[in-house]
């Protein structure tokens, strides 16, 4: 057996029906798109969330919700966080580029250091924006917190 002997299973292949051939195919005529309107024609191609004439679901429902164009989204990483990367890899010293580097932020996020947790090796911290209670607690231990 080889390549050139290969068929399919005898009854799993049919043949395709040749539509509007005549009235003797049984599909002539209209060729199985009924009578007259847009869908009997060619070229018609029905629109996305068309319901026949009726009003669509996306029309129906009302607009809501709003989108500040002007919203400055910051990637927000917490002084527990901070903590634990000191004591893991021994850095005292935390810039945007080292937390992408630590895979903390994407290469252009903007950085908010939070203040949840607890801080207790001294610490200086660059980021684009501070939480109060982040200044606090990284300011109380003799650190500084330098916003970018």
């Amino acid at each position: 057996m080889d390549l050139s002997n290969l068929k399919p299973a005898t009854g799993s292949v049919k043949n395709k029906r040749r539509i509007g051939r005549g009235e003797g195919s049984g599909s002539g005529d209209t060729a199985g798109r009924g009578h007259k309107g847009a869908q009997s024609r060619s070229g018609y191609s029905r629109k996305k969330g068309f319901e026949g004439g009726q009003m669509p679901l996306h029309r129906r429902l009302p607009k809501f919700g709003f989108k500040n164009r002007n919203r400055i989204e910051y990637s927000g990483i917490n002084i527990d966080v901070l903590q634990k990367l000191a004591e893991e890899k021994n850095i005292l010293l935390f810039t945007p580029e080292v937390l992408c580097e630590n895979g903390l932020i994407g290469k252009n996020d903007l950085v908010k250091i939070l203040g949840r947790g607890q801080l207790t090796l001294k610490i200086d911290v660059t980021a684009n924006a501070f939480s109060a209670s982040a200044v606090k607690a990284i300011e109380s231990t003799g650190g500084t917190a330098t916003k970018i």
